[in-house]
């Protein structure tokens, strides 16, 4: 017995000492100190930024997260074997993220490109597929939603067109910018792909006058989104559907997507845009809104694959160009939206933990700490990573959209407008 527990012992120093050696070589920046499940406390960084301090509790999480750090940080704080002493997990995953680029361990890297190899395997999102990678985050209680997105419950990147516009109204501008990039008439009929609780369709059609239809394939949505048209008189011009994008019928005018691509799958990009190819018409524009990295593709992240988007992926600017190119669509304006995710994320977890106990009420505490890990490391990840927004807007043809990118300007300014002279609020800030 004596025996077995000092090769323990020596086993837990050792991997303690390993996971010194791997921290020292990666966080160079910051102030971190680490807390051992045996007690062992190490201190790494250059001293710089807020002073911040974690410990692991249990060897097992301490082991897990040393050999598979993608997956296993995450499960630890959701599971309370990872705590923060000091500061918060949104500061710890920070300083992760904005250290130098040096990549995984050593011996985490076969689990990475065992990833890569089989990412198409994993977002194999056919139609059953898709309704159960879906209803998987889309169908959770409602009222964990309302809890803290803005008013109009936009899911999706805000568009903040300064440092001080609230959530509310950054939300609307989103909405405005996305209506102007579109060129949407009165009598355009539109297909919103992905339309959530149909805050963007109601818009299009209040203000813009616009025919919609929009799909989603979460049940929790299409009822929601059902029930906003009802009350809001616009039964005749907002209709909602439970389908498939690859079952649509029908052609459009216009055609918009927001926060739906990245749950398609790199292996059906192909289908997306020629299925968009086929419904568009021929003097048609589609706007696609969608969560993008500036760098190389890659893979998605294994917790986030487990635990928030199973299926899901986020592409290269290379991978969705690449594909429009084969579909036949012309690409005439693609925008980049640098931080504006990460101010949205910010406020989303910021309204989030202030309703943490009504979310503990809802679920339970290993859901809340879950959610709060979701919502920091994608913070982190749009404000020190890689992950930015991308907003393509395409066509069948050239000479469709006007030549110069200020039309945008001049067709904000315009709905802006009309939002002013609609007599019922489009929505009430704050509730």
């Amino acid at each position: 017995m004596v025996d077995f527990c000092r090769s323990l012992t020596c086993v837990e120093t050792a991997l303690d000492k390993l996971l010194s050696i791997f921290l020292q070589r990666f966080i160079r920046h910051g102030s971190l100190v680490v807390t051992t499940a045996g007690g062992s406390r190490y201190t790494f960084g250059d001293g710089t930024g807020p002073a911040l301090a974690v410990r692991f509790t249990t060897p097992s999480a301490q082991r897990a997260v040393l050999f598979n750090p993608e997956l296993r940080l995450g499960e630890a704080y959701m599971d309370g074997t990872f705590v923060i002493d000091q500061g918060s997990i949104a500061d710890v995953m920070a300083l992760l993220l904005r250290q130098e680029r040096i990549g995984p361990p050593r011996w985490a890297l076969p689990q990475r490109a065992a990833r890569y190899l089989f990412r198409r395997l994993q977002q194999f999102n056919l139609r059953s597929r898709s309704r159960r990678n879906v209803a998987h985050h889309y169908d959770l209680d409602g009222r964990l939603y309302r809890l803290f997105l803005d008013s109009d419950q936009q899911y999706s990147c805000a568009y903040f067109e300064n440092a001080d516009q609230s959530l509310d109204d950054a939300q609307l501008a989103k909405r405005r910018h996305l209506a102007a990039k579109l060129l949407v008439q009165p009598g355009n009929e539109v297909l919103d792909i992905g339309c959530g609780w149909g805050g963007l369709a109601l818009y299009l059609a209040e203000v813009a006058g616009a025919h919609l239809t929009g799909i989603t394939l979460s049940k929790e949505q299409h009822t929601r989104a059902q029930q906003r048209a009802i009350e809001r008189g616009r039964t005749q011009d907002a209709v909602f559907r439970l389908e498939d994008y690859r079952d649509v019928a029908g052609n459009f005018d216009r055609i918009v997507s927001v926060g739906m691509f990245e749950h398609v799958g790199v292996g059906f990009y192909d289908t997306f845009f020629r299925r968009a190819a086929e419904l568009l018409r021929e003097d048609g524009v589609f706007l696609l809104h969608t969560i993008g990295r500036s760098s190389s593709p890659s893979v998605t992240n294994p917790w986030i694959a487990k635990y928030i988007f199973p299926g899901g992926y986020i592409p290269a600017l290379s991978e969705a160009l690449s594909a429009i190119q084969r579909s036949g669509l012309v690409a005439t304006d693609v925008e980049i939206l640098q931080l504006h995710y990460a101010e949205t994320l910010k406020a989303w977890r910021e309204r989030f933990l202030a309703h943490r106990e009504d979310v503990e009420r809802l679920y339970d505490a290993r859901f809340v700490r879950m959610w709060e890990f979701y919502l920091a490391s994608s913070e982190m990840a749009f404000r020190e990573s890689d992950m930015v927004v991308f907003q393509i807007q395409m066509a069948k043809r050239k000479g469709v959209v006007p030549q110069t990118r200020d039309y945008i300007g001049r067709e904000e300014a315009r709905l802006r407008t009309l939002e002013n002279g609609i007599s019922k609020p489009l929505r009430l800030a704050g509730e």
